[in-house]
């Protein structure tokens, strides 16, 4: 079995252990299946996260501990010689919607997420990447590059018959909508002060304008110990610029010294933004996602070396970095990301416990905010950071939902096959919840997040950024 990830830090995980059960194929990938012990615990319903896919279904064969025991199965070769095309295996990981709350909640952190990706990467392999999945993961690209894109979109989701014709070609659900991007991608007004609107880039010389994307030429400046380089992601750049800015507006009232991340001035693609390939990531397309790795980490090489802090806004993505990116195979690079990226909540939450982010806010028009927290920052333990922060803001009241996966899980919602077992997800905790507080302000950082809560509630939501800049005594403009 050729490995698609890098499952060398399972190495011995499992060596002499009578439980186990490693399969006889498979290598450090069926040592990182086996490190399940089969305890049933993602079989109950306390709070948490996991499983989402079990909670709704009620079905144990859509457990982790369920999926562990067909993936044995499989990697001893009770599936036959082609166990990876087997339509059984395929039933088993359908549902995972990759929240990684099993890594979290699991006994013994079984990363059915990353499991997921290279099972879905075996599968691609033999059987081709399908046109739906192609069209997922590469919309960053499509998005900067094919303007049509953006109104080929808003025109479907206005149009039954466009709908039904991507149900019908492409397997794009015709009952959900899609997420609208934005009129402009994110950019900064022109006549913005480079020494405040700086671009990380790999050349002293000034960077040429960007011709479809919004960012002008801009030469970096002198760092110094507040300096801090903020990574505008696919979904902020594209859907919500307005959380771009409202993060560099917070950042920059707290005196850092805040730089925009774009692409070296030699990579191939110098005009094309940068991107975690969080979207290649979770459809399997691991090639195309080691490349975007690549792309960013060679662009942020001196910030790495400098010890500059690297701030983004969405959850899936910052924890790409921290987490997917270890099983690329990219070496140091990757593991000295993984030490330096921060959510923006957490490196804010940082920065004051060390009393160095000393901006003080206003108080906020009165009445509760509910607060949804998206699967990775709840897997990874961020929602303490984001508890931290919200407490900044003077007499604001808010509530945290207790609540698993929203259901949206990047493309899985709206997939035509999954979008009734996705609402299904969100109507666990999720939606109850917001119905029973209708004047209530609602926060959710996940982009999936948002759009979920948007079609399931019919209520808009915010990020943390939005809340910090309205927040603000004196605001600044950027």
């Amino acid at each position: 079995m050729k490995h698609r990830l890098d499952w060398s830090a399972y190495e011995t995980a499992g060596q002499g252990d009578a439980y186990a059960g490693i399969p006889a194929t498979g290598g450090d990938f069926a040592k990182a299946v086996a490190v399940c012990i089969g305890d049933k615990q993602c079989q109950r319903k306390p709070k948490g996260v996991m499983c989402p896919s079990f909670r709704a279904t009620d079905d144990v064969a859509h457990s982790p501990g369920e999926r562990v025991k067909v993936l044995k199965a499989a990697l001893n070769g009770e599936l036959g010689d082609d166990a990876f095309a087997d339509p059984r295996l395929a039933s088993a990981m359908e549902l995972c919607v990759g929240c990684k709350g099993c890594k979290r909640e699991c006994a013994n952190q079984v990363d059915m997420a990353a499991i997921k990706i290279e099972y879905q990467a075996q599968r691609n392999a033999r059987s081709g990447v399908s046109l739906r999945d192609l069209l997922v993961a590469t919309l960053p690209d499509q998005l900067q590059h094919r303007r049509f894109v953006r109104s080929l979109i808003r025109w479907r989701n206005r149009a039954p018959w466009l709908a039904q014709l991507g149900e019908r070609f492409f397997g794009i659900s015709a009952k959900r909508k899609l997420p609208e991007p934005a009129a402009a991608a994110f950019s900064f007004p022109s006549g913005s002060n480079p020494l405040q609107l700086p671009l990380v880039r790999g050349s002293a010389e000034p960077a040429p304008p960007l011709t479809r994307g919004g960012w002008e030429g801009l030469s970096s400046p002198e760092t110094n110990d507040k300096s801090l380089i903020l990574f505008v992601d696919t979904f902020a750049m594209h859907f919500d610029p307005e959380i771009a800015h409202a993060a560099h507006q917070v950042l920059t009232a707290a005196g850092y010294n805040v730089s925009i991340l774009q692409a070296l001035a030699d990579d191939d693609e110098p005009e094309r933004a940068l991107c975690c390939g969080r979207t290649y990531l979770s459809l399997g397309q691991v090639d195309a996602a080691r490349h975007e790795a690549q792309r960013m980490h060679r662009a942020l090489r001196p910030a790495l070396e400098a010890g500059i802090p690297i701030v983004g806004l969405e959850p899936s993505c910052i924890l790409s970095l921290r987490d997917d990116h270890l099983k690329l195979g990219l070496g140091e690079a990757a593991i000295a990301l993984s030490k330096q990226v921060y959510l923006f909540e957490e490196f804010i939450a940082r920065e004051h416990d060390r009393k160095r982010f000393t901006l003080e806010f206003k108080p906020l028009p009165q009445g509760k905010t509910l607060v949804h927290g998206h699967c990775h920052q709840k897997a990874v333990g961020a929602m303490k950071s984001l508890r931290k922060v919200l407490r900044l803001i003077p007499e604001f009241e808010f509530e945290f939902i207790e609540a698993s996966c929203c259901g949206m899980a990047g493309s899985f919602g709206v997939e035509a096959e999954h979008a009734d077992i996705s609402m299904r997800m969100a109507e666990l905790d999720l939606l109850p919840a917001l119905r029973a507080e209708p004047d209530a302000t609602i926060l959710a950082n996940g982009f999936s997040c948002r759009h979920q809560i948007r079609e399931g509630a019919a209520r808009q939501s915010h990020h943390v950024a939005l809340l910090l800049r309205d927040a603000l005594k004196e605001p600044t403009s950027c």
